[in-house]
């Protein structure tokens, strides 16, 4: 009589030909794309975007979910808990996959293990305004007055912890310079006080900034991403102003749960880089202040290594403590 665990083994060998030949036939109904942030939210608008030129090259619908809450954490554990059959795929973000693991202390989801990287969509970097009547023009400029005057000039944030918090965070710690923080609860407050000249600075989110740049009712001195933005082309980065090594940006991605099969892994990275080398595509996330950049799945869970250790360490300098 053979014995029991042979036909356990048999068993599995069944499974896992079932699973490669539900895979090769994929897609064969509809994908769900999870958005961890409101409707209507910049996330979302891309999203929606994406969803619909990926249905094209598919040749499935991708139907949007949002499951929001916990800053995005709710949505991202519901993908890491999806069966990985690339019907249920997600969307991941500086926030969900690399600030979470340093700012939660009961995080159910491990940001690289339990996903599997499909291709990297944009980086999204802010901009570093300024009250119009402060008696800096540039980047140098602010620094200097910033060390005459230690401690009185202040920056507003949405709240400790976020990422325009912890983006100015690493400048002052760059550059040497001691800023008062002053969190709010929503932006539309923080820019409500720097146009009074009730706040001093702060790097806000490109699209809903900008026409109040090109009024001049804020004064804008840099962009915050490794390189020059095509929505301020003119400007230059922080770093280019002379703060090597500064660089924070929000970016999008794509992830799966983890062990979904590498073919769909392959079918969707390839997918996704045509859909960002399209012209209409470029055009509708350059309006939302993002710049395409697709990559392979191998140099997006780099991406996402490296920024999980570099914000642990700015976290920690800010003396923030995990909830």
């Amino acid at each position: 009589m053979l014995p029991r665990f042979f036909f356990a083994l048999l068993a599995l060998a069944l499974t896992a030909g079932n699973a490669c030949a539900q895979s090769a036939a994929w897609p064969s109904k509809p994908i769900k794309l999870v958005v961890p942030f409101p409707a209507g939210s910049s996330t979302d608008v891309i999203a929606r975007i994406i969803a619909q030129m990926l249905s094209l090259r598919v040749g499935q619908s991708f139907v949007i979910e949002n499951r929001v809450g916990a800053s995005g954490m709710i949505g991202s554990e519901a993908v890491a808990r999806a069966i990985p059959d690339g019907y249920t795929l997600g969307f991941a973000t500086t926030s969900t996959h690399a600030l979470a693991s340093s700012l939660s202390a009961n995080l159910h989801y491990d940001p690289l293990r339990d996903f599997a990287p499909i291709s990297m969509i944009g980086s999204s970097p802010y901009v570093m305004v300024t009250y119009p009547g402060l008696a800096s023009r540039s980047v140098e400029e602010f620094v200097a007055l910033a060390k005459a005057k230690p401690g009185k000039l202040t920056y507003g944030s949405a709240g400790p912890g976020s990422l325009a918090h912890l983006a100015a965070v690493l400048f002052s710690n760059l550059v040497g310079i001691e800023l008062t923080h002053v969190p709010y609860k929503s932006s539309g407050q923080s820019v409500t006080d720097l146009m009074s000249g009730r706040l001093d600075m702060e790097f806000s989110t490109i699209p809903p900034t900008l026409p109040l740049i090109r009024s001049g009712q804020m004064r804008a001195l840099a962009t915050t991403g490794a390189k020059r933005t095509a929505a301020l082309p003119d400007l230059p980065t922080v770093a280019e102003a002379g703060v090597a090594g500064f660089e924070a940006v929000l970016w999008l991605a794509i992830v799966a749960p983890a062990c979904v099969p590498q073919p769909i892994v392959a079918r969707l990275n390839r997918a996704l880089s045509e859909v960002l080398d399209q012209d209409q595509a470029k055009a509708a996330l350059t309006a939302q202040g993002m710049d395409p950049e697709p990559d392979t799945p191998d140099a997006l869970r780099a991406r996402i290594a490296s920024d999980i250790e570099r914000w642990r360490s700015i976290v920690l300098a800010a003396g923030i403590q995990p909830e």
